[in-house]
């Protein structure tokens, strides 16, 4: 597996803890995260898009 998988799958579990906060227990704090995550987690799925697209290029060369 490729790092960049590996980031993704990584930051997600490290979200889990205040996704948890945020819809069982309701707090604002833990969404303020969540969001700040899921904006980090865009940036590394693209980051591996970009890879990927890369990869797909080198090979066909």
């Amino acid at each position: 597996m490729s790092q960049s998988y590996q980031d993704l799958v990584d930051h997600l579990k490290e979200m889990e803890a205040d996704i948890q906060k945020f819809y069982e227990k309701g707090q604002a704090a833990a969404g303020t995260r969540l969001r700040k995550s899921l904006s980090d987690l865009k940036k590394k799925a693209q980051d591996m898009r970009n890879e990927v697209q890369n990869i797909k290029t080198e090979r066909k060369a």
